[in-house]
């Protein structure tokens, strides 16, 4: 008996020590952000996306966008990427649910500094290192949405088809903004290459200078298709 009792306190007390998993936040949409940062966008260029991206979520129709879905809520990450792995995480996930939230975040874009500079453009890597992100955000729910912007087709690592393909078939949307000041048919290629999913879309802008509207054009429409998608 003794045996048997010391026993189940043992099974007991390893209960108690073992670490109780963190429950995942629910939210309406986990978003990541994958930035083009290879040697066709100067300087110039790649921190007037950063104010496009801010600008964006600071308006006041992203944030009706978030709460109109269900959680009122949704996560983001950001990195930017350019060669075959070659790929810097600039903001881990956060989660955006107010005018503070976004605001906070506005902020750090602003004056966040560029952490990769120069290299070509693998598409395919970008989408494969966007999807492992997923399971270090602590999130859960929602749909998953990769956001690709970048000024070119896809010239190094793997076929950015091929990678599209596989994210897809693991239920990931991936969307795309095609800036065409350098290759004016972008958008055709990141159509047939880069997105795909259920309610996939290629938003332009003509320029860097377009970026603003088109980036919130493209995240009010990413959240409003979450919203509507919501039973």
């Amino acid at each position: 008996m003794r045996l048997r009792a010391s026993a189940a306190g043992l099974v007991l007390a390893i209960a108690l020590a073992a670490p109780v998993a963190a429950r995942a936040e629910p939210v309406d949409l986990q978003l990541v952000l994958a930035i083009d940062s290879s040697s066709s966008v100067t300087i110039d260029e790649y921190y007037l996306q950063l104010q496009g991206y801010a600008a964006a979520f600071r308006h006041p129709d992203l944030l009706k966008a978030i709460r109109s879905g269900p959680q009122r809520s949704i996560a983001v990450m950001l990195f930017e990427w350019s060669n075959a792995g070659v790929h810097q995480v600039d903001f881990e996930w956060r989660r955006l649910a107010d005018e503070a939230s976004l605001e906070h975040f506005a902020g750090e874009l602003e004056i966040a500094p560029r952490l990769v500079i120069g290299g070509e453009t693998a598409i395919g890597d970008a989408i494969d290192f966007a999807m492992g992100q997923f399971n270090a955000g602590g999130f859960d729910g929602g749909r998953r949405v990769i956001d690709v912007s970048g000024d070119g087709a896809n010239n190094n690592g793997r076929p950015a088809a091929a990678a599209r393909d596989d994210a897809v078939f693991q239920g990931v949307t991936i969307n795309g903004l095609a800036v065409l000041h350098e290759e004016p048919h972008l958008d055709a290629f990141y159509r047939e290459n880069v997105v795909g999913g259920p309610g996939a879309f290629v938003i332009s802008a003509h320029d860097y200078q377009d970026f603003a509207d088109a980036i919130l054009k493209k995240l009010v429409h990413e959240i409003q298709n979450v919203a509507q998608a919501t039973p």
